[in-house]
């Protein structure tokens, strides 16, 4: 009996050690790193105020918002918002546009930087290496205001590329008011502006693969082909899939900046998508509630892709964000 009482103290106590000694830990490390916890924490602060404050917000989605009225006081009304917007005239076409902005931008836009990356991997000259890398960078810091304004210029009736198409014989348009003309605008001008930018992840992912397997690879007389196939693209493809991940995850957030200040009314059939959406039902037309529950439909949807991208991704190879 003295045993087992013995025993059951110690099994009490345990908790209460590890605890103390966990805290001890921690006063220990950030006593030791007080400068590192210090760094992180404008981030820290940063993430609960604007990520985690907000996500209180939500609760309208389920409620007719009022501003008088507030969080609180507003009346409950469930799903009537989500709804309202499954069966909304736009509904389809708010999504069609938003898969296929999404899967064009995918398509053309996420190899682009892998593209550049080997290609500048494969420079001879450390000099010129460095020029083409500045001049691909360059584009990103450009503001997108600043950006549209260009595209508008360039593709206006009067603009450098009716000009140019104009002296092969192509008939002058304005292209943005073309609707068939805009999702390729949209995604030729994302490729210019990010490809130099996106491709700083994959130049760093070729810095580590091992120069050792080229040298070796040399031996057995592989040419520079056969390099690229079995040694650059393995060493790459790990970072390739986190990033494809994370790509998928944002497919259906596509920036409603870029095209808010793009689009017009005869180009809103191929380009209102969701985010337009719901900035117009919220702040144009003071939907609170309506644009809450579109927007959450937004998170979940985007969430469940990434959850099923990772999932696969785990499955066939190993290589997950979690």
């Amino acid at each position: 009996m003295q045993d087992i009482a013995k025993k059951n103290s110690v099994v009490a106590a345990g908790p209460k050690k590890y605890k103390q000694t966990f805290l001890t830990r921690l006063k220990k490390d950030f006593t030791k790193n007080k400068g590192l916890y210090l760094l992180v924490l404008p981030v820290l602060v940063y993430y609960l105020i604007f990520k985690y404050g907000p996500m209180f917000g939500v609760v309208i989605a389920f409620k007719d918002y009022t501003p008088g009225k507030g969080f609180f006081e507003s009346n409950w009304v469930g799903l009537k918002h989500f709804k309202a917007f499954f069966t909304d005239y736009y509904f389809v076409r708010v999504i069609k546009n938003t898969i296929v902005i999404s899967l064009s931008n995918l398509l053309f836009s996420f190899p682009a930087p892998i593209i550049l990356a080997l290609l500048i991997n494969e420079l001879k000259s450390k000099k010129y290496s460095r020029l083409v890398q500045t001049v691909t960078y360059l584009p990103h810091f450009i503001s997108t205001v600043v950006l549209c304004s260009m595209i508008i210029q360039l593709t206006m009736k009067e603009g450098a590329i009716n000009q140019i198409l104009a002296a092969i014989g192509f008939q002058p348009v304005t292209m943005l008011n073309q609707p068939k003309f805009f999702v390729p605008i949209y995604v030729i001008s994302n490729i210019w502006q990010n490809t130099g930018w996106n491709s700083i992840i994959y130049l760093a992912a070729l810095t580590n693969i091992d120069q050792e397997l080229y040298t070796a690879a040399k031996i057995d007389g592989a040419n520079r082909f056969r390099q690229l196939i079995h040694i650059t693209l393995p060493g790459l493809l790990p970072t390739v899939i986190i990033m494809l991940i994370l790509q998928i995850g944002k497919m259906f957030n596509v920036g409603h900046e870029k095209i808010l200040l793009l689009y017009n009314e005869l180009t809103y059939e191929k380009a209102e998508v969701i985010s337009t959406y719901v900035y117009k039902k919220g702040l144009l037309q003071f939907n609170w509630s309506y644009s809450a529950a579109v927007g959450l439909f937004n998170s979940v949807v985007s969430f469940a892709l990434v959850y099923t991208t990772n999932r696969i991704s785990k499955a066939t190879n190993d290589t997950s964000l979690w």
